[in-house]
């Protein structure tokens, strides 16, 4: 059995038990699972930590726990700006609880979802937030072993997991509902893969907003395959286009206004967009970018808090949905009379 004993002269658990005016247990719990303890407890003891010098000796308790003292991120493309805000968030709350974070892509060199069967093993790390909803669940049931697994931004439809979303149907709701109270009509969509589930939620948000299917432009949620679809309107009768676009990514608004500017054409003169996801930089383009933002840090945070409540063997729910936000910029305007 391994012990953790502070060398002489360092304080132990006892001196911040003292100092906190609380039990040795009460000081344990509230080190390794914080949610356990009251707000006043948690306070006093993690002021007796700063003015003792306490320090956890996690390696210990980790080999005597059998736990790696890791959780594993699964990223579908790490090249994404999108993610940073996530892994950011994630990583932050699992700190503050003594575990690293480590981040996996499952789109490397040697193919999608190798990163599964390598990384999803209890020796590598005590649990997983997936947020790649092109693994499939038979993937994961292919797996002889898997930690807990939390999912994050995406999900498996087929997949009985935890996981935290946006309501997509909600932000593309809200796109279009905008782009109606600016006079647009002929409003169109820049999709996604069109397997994936964040394309056919978005499109569903603006197929129940427009109460018609709308004209789609297939994606892939890049900058490339945005200005693919801006070639697509510009070979369309000018009184035919579409005067506004809902893209389902920033990278996708970004590229089909680029695209379009490089050809002399004006947004939101010509052709309003919006964008999705409420990535950094869109709102410094030469046109700042009206966008359905996402609360990427918290969305994070609280993906890290369910995969540890599922590691200490905690109930959690099924499904926690966070509300997206319309943020208007430049790239929207009235429709042209």
């Amino acid at each position: 059995m391994i012990e953790e004993k502070a060398p002489q002269g360092k304080a132990r658990l006892a001196d911040v038990a003292r100092r906190a005016g609380v039990s040795v247990a009460t000081v344990s719990r509230a080190l390794s699972r914080p949610g356990m303890v009251s707000e006043a407890a948690r306070e006093a003891i993690f002021a007796a930590v700063s003015e003792t010098g306490y320090r956890v000796n996690h390696a210990a308790r980790n080999l005597r726990k059998g736990r790696t003292g890791a959780i594993v991120a699964l990223v579908p493309n790490l090249a994404n700006p999108f993610f940073a805000r996530i892994l950011s968030g994630m990583g932050q709350e699992l700190a503050q609880s003594g575990y690293d974070l480590l981040v996996g892509d499952t789109m490397d060199a040697g193919g999608r979802h190798r990163a599964l069967a390598r990384l999803l093993d209890p020796s590598r790390a005590d649990g997983i937030v997936l947020l790649d909803g092109q693994v499939t669940a038979g993937d994961l049931a292919a797996l002889p072993f898997a930690p807990p697994v939390v999912m994050a931004c995406e999900w498996i439809e087929q997949a009985d997991l935890p996981r935290v979303v946006l309501d997509n149907e909600a932000g593309t709701a809200l796109a279009a509902g905008h782009l109606l109270g600016l006079g647009h009509r002929r409003i169109a969509c820049i999709g996604g893969p069109r397997g994936n589930v964040l394309h056919r939620a978005r499109l569903g948000g603006v197929r129940r907003t427009l109460g018609h299917e709308p004209r789609l432009y297939e994606g892939d949620f890049t900058l490339a395959g945005g200005a693919r679809a801006a070639q697509l309107w510009l070979e369309g009768p000018p009184p035919e286009r579409p005067t506004a676009i809902i893209a389902f990514s920033d990278e996708s608004a970004a590229g089909f206004m680029g695209e379009l500017q490089r050809r002399g054409i004006d947004v939101p003169r010509d052709v309003s967009v919006v964008g999705f996801d409420g990535i950094d930089w869109v709102a410094h383009l030469p046109t700042p970018l009206t966008t359905i933002r996402q609360p990427k840090r918290e969305m994070g945070r609280l993906a890290a808090r369910l995969v540890l409540r599922l590691i200490a063997g905690d109930e959690i729910a099924r499904e926690t949905i966070l509300a997206p936000e319309l943020i208007i910029r430049g790239s929207t305007g009235p429709v042209r009379g």
